[in-house]
């Protein structure tokens, strides 16, 4: 079967990480615009719960559930357990050197800050996650 027939059976999924139900919503509505099934948690028992349950194609994580920095460790178990995903981490702040570090001890793919419209970073998330999956069907192609 190719990745397209199976593409075409399965939806896509995501799973959207924030504290902030307003953050949730924005994210959720960009996301299904996208063409993507959203599963939406305010914090990290919930999040974990749904990993459980879902196989997640990308991922969009608060860097801030309940404390500062406390989104990177779940991005990082995210990338352990969907190692295909887009894991992409919002911030409340302009990244700094220290959130860029933790992008790559945690296998985050990216980090947008929070004021950014979800729009312009779905945008974006769904931009590259385009340019993997035609990488990949052209190395499948080639004989």
């Amino acid at each position: 079967m190719t990745a397209k027939a199976t593409s075409a059976r399965a939806p896509r999924l995501a799973l959207v990480v924030h504290s902030d139900v307003g953050v949730l919503s924005s994210f959720q509505s960009a996301l299904t615009e996208k063409g993507f099934v959203t599963i939406v948690a305010r914090d990290l028992p919930t999040a974990l719960l749904a990993m459980t349950q879902h196989y997640f194609e990308l991922a969009v994580v608060s860097s801030r559930l309940g404390e500062g920095g406390d989104g990177w460790p779940l991005a990082g178990v995210l990338h352990l357990v969907f190692p295909r995903a887009f894991v992409a981490v919002v911030s409340p702040d302009e990244p700094d050197v220290l959130a860029l570090q933790s992008a790559i001890n945690y296998g985050a793919r990216e980090v947008f800050e929070l004021s950014r419209p979800a729009a312009e970073v779905v945008g974006s998330i769904v931009a590259q996650l385009e340019i993997v999956e035609n990488r990949s069907t052209s190395k499948s192609n080639v004989h």
